[in-house]
């Protein structure tokens, strides 16, 4: 998971860990969180676009160079436009504006059938 504001790591955190998924780790920012992909190998990548540094569509993909079949998720502010994340292929499986109800969150974080690997693993990268 990551995000570069602390609050929302922990909410992030707290909605994770209600749906079940374990959080292996945090980071403030897109290195942080690229260095934990690198030594958990989790199946979800969950970022906020409001990093302390680097930008979400870099850590993307960064992200899906480093593990091409990680699901990620990027959540934005709805008063915003969503962000551009780069070249088609290489963004986000879903951008989650907020706020957003835990029914929505509880989606986006769901595997579908074809890419469920088990039980629900996710290292916070971020």
């Amino acid at each position: 998971m990551a995000a570069g504001d602390e609050e929302t790591r922990v909410l992030l955190r707290g909605l994770l860990r209600l749906h079940h998924f374990r959080v292996d780790g945090e980071a403030e920012g897109a290195s942080g969180a690229l260095a934990l992909l690198r030594t958990h190998r989790p199946d979800l990548l969950l970022a906020d676009v409001n990093l302390a540094e680097g930008s979400p569509a870099a850590l993307v993909a960064d992200a899906r160079a480093i593990r091409p079949g990680l699901r990620v998720i990027v959540v934005a502010p709805a008063s915003r436009p969503p962000p551009v994340m780069g070249v088609a292929g290489q963004g986000p499986d879903i951008i989650l504006l907020r706020p957003f109800r835990i029914r929505q969150f509880a989606e986006a974080v769901r595997p579908s059938p074809a890419t469920a690997p088990g039980p629900g693993s996710l290292t916070p990268t971020g």
